[in-house]
């Protein structure tokens, strides 16, 4: 029998809170130690900033700037009440002056400066105060050389201050750009809502762009759509994933792992151990080896759906990676992968053209033929790794860029021309591998290198040696005997000084054993890299014009007696 129980006072109710998303009630302790996200269908609820940065800081380091700028009226503005009494109220209601908490801290022993915007004062509208804030911010994250990290949740500009509030996104962005060329980190983590003057300013401006799951992040807020222009919306327009998908930000990144994600950024985006790894692989080969495979057998094994990917090989090279998606225009093409690397105690930017083992794998990686948007997220990163001193590591493995009518809309040809452009003018090292196939401009868009490797059984060719026979001989019958003319295995392309080493692998296929192959990769990655890690940036840039200066030179071009090789 139970005992019966005395009246319950109001402090021990059990308090129970309802998710906005699925309807479930959840327990409200429950909740709290699930850091505010619905343990039933993981809806992220709406947090303070003061709560964020206790999940996101290490213990008792977050010191806050003073919080002692209040704004002011200078409109004389009035809606359904005057600004002043709107400010009152929300000052009550959260404790703080305005809707901007800022201050340093540390992640996982890693300095950092950080401003969030409180969405609970004023919908996070940005005026003056907030504008000013970010920007204080930025200053001392200069003054200090740290990174930022911007949080926002936000209605957009605060209307109360009319164009003074509009003058704050080109005054948030100017930091941003200061920033940016200082070669300081700025990162973005967009929550639920970002919209408006915020989100066409500083919050999509950063180097690397988070956000939590199911967070709407636009320009126009989807009521302003529908009443503008008539619109029905699609299911999921403006979330987080929806921006995934289209480019826009880096990763969806749920509250649990936040903390983690970061501190791997901050350590990725910041200073470097000098030293590389040792490695125990085949080294790289020098002089063309004996040839084991005609030229037809080369290019089949190079196109072997059990090649190994680039993924794969970041897998097994790398000691860290995080991945970074979009172009920021228009798509993540997933024929195009990339992201921040360690190897040893080096940060590095990797890059690579994506393909599959499977026919789903490669319907979502389109073969590894990337579209503009994949040429143009590798140019984004070829970018983040100079600002930052990263070297480049890039593997090639596709048929050539994709040749679509989209592709040719969306601008292919620049798209690849300003890779190449942009590879040129690098003031960090840059090593190109080929693991599979090199096809055409699509290929060296990623492949204007310090020095080229190339696995022993990929290939590399101005055209496939189908599309060379079609072009020549009316039928792509005769692609063999294409092939054979092309002078395109590792070994024709060493003694033409296109590539500088070879790469061994096992006698039938990197596929075969993938690892051992990546691990002779590594070897021949560190061993390439060294030498050029001690090199200035403009000597780096010297040496890659004067190696691709050296083709078609009449006196510097290598000329090969291509009747006294051995392996034909």
């Amino acid at each position: 029998m139970s005992r019966q129980q005395g009246p319950v006072r109001a402090d021990q109710e059990v308090q129970w809170r309802r998710c906005g998303a699925c309807g479930a009630f959840v327990y409200v302790k429950r909740l709290d130690r699930n850091r505010k996200v619905c343990p039933e269908c993981r809806f992220h609820f709406r947090i303070p900033p003061h709560t964020r940065i206790e999940q996101l800081a290490d213990a008792d380091s977050f010191r806050s700037f003073p919080d002692d700028h209040r704004p002011r009226d200078l409109l004389k503005f009035t809606d359904s009440k005057p600004y002043p009494d709107r400010l009152r109220d929300a000052q009550a209601r959260t404790g703080r002056q305005d809707a901007l908490v800022a201050g340093e801290m540390t992640i996982e022993g890693r300095r950092l400066v950080v401003a969030a915007v409180d969405f609970g004062f004023m919908g996070g509208s940005m005026g003056a105060v907030v504008g000013e804030g970010i920007a204080a911010a930025a200053r001392h994250a200069l003054s200090r050389r740290l990174p930022l990290l911007l949080i926002a949740a936000s209605g957009g500009a605060r209307m109360q201050e009319g164009a003074l509030s509009l003058m704050q996104m080109a005054k948030t962005a100017q930091w941003v750009a200061r920033l940016r060329e200082a070669r300081l980190p700025v990162i973005n983590l967009n929550t639920d809502p970002t919209f408006g003057g915020v989100s066409a300013s500083f919050a999509m401006l950063g180097d690397v762009i988070l956000a939590e799951p199911g967070s709407l992040i636009g320009f126009a807020g989807p009521q302003v759509i529908r009443n503008t222009i008539r619109q029905e919306l699609p299911a999921g327009f403006q979330s987080a994933e929806f921006l995934l998908e289209h480019g826009m930000i880096d990763a969806v990144v749920p509250r649990e792992n936040q903390r983690e994600h970061l501190a791997r950024l901050l350590t990725l985006l910041g200073p470097s151990v000098p030293e590389l790894p040792e490695v125990g692989g085949a080294e790289p080969l020098t002089e063309p080896p004996p040839a084991v495979r005609g030229t037809r057998d080369t290019v089949a094994l190079a196109r072997n759906i059990g090649r190994p990917t680039t993924e794969e090989y970041i897998g097994h090279v790398f000691d860290d990676f995080v991945s970074l998606h979009g172009d920021r225009v228009f798509g993540d093409d997933q024929a195009l992968t990339g992201g921040i690397a360690r190897l040893g105690g080096r940060n590095v930017v990797v890059l690579g053209h994506q393909k599959g083992h499977d026919t789903q794998a490669l319907v979502r990686s389109n073969f590894g033929m990337p579209n503009p948007e994949g040429y143009r997220k590798a140019l984004r990163l070829m970018r983040l790794a100079d600002r930052f001193g990263l070297p480049v590591v890039a593997f090639i493995d596709t048929p050539g860029a994709f040749p679509g009518i989209g592709a040719e809309e969306r601008g292919q040809s620049l798209a690849i021309a300003e890779c190449i452009l942009e590879l040129s003018r690098l003031r960090v090292p840059v090593v190109s591998v080929v693991t599979g196939e090199g096809g055409s401009g699509g290929a060296l868009a990623l492949g204007v290198a310090n020095s080229v490797l190339m696995l022993e059984n990929a290939y590399y060719s101005v055209i496939s040696p189908e599309g060379c026979s079609t072009i020549l001989f009316g039928t792509a019958d005769r692609a063999g005997q294409a092939a054979d003319a092309l002078r395109l295995t590792a070994g024709d392309l060493l003694r033409l000084g296109v590539v500088d080493a070879i790469v061994p692998e096992p006698p039938d296929g990197a596929h075969t054993a993938p690892y051992p192959t990546a691990l002779n990769v590594k070897t021949a990655l560190v061993r390439t890299l060294g030498p050029l890690l001690d090199l200035p940036g403009d000597r780096l840039v010297e040496l890659r014009r004067e190696r691709f200066d050296r083709f078609g030179h009449p006196e510097r071009q290598p000329i090969v007696d291509w009747e006294k090789r051995d392996d034909h």
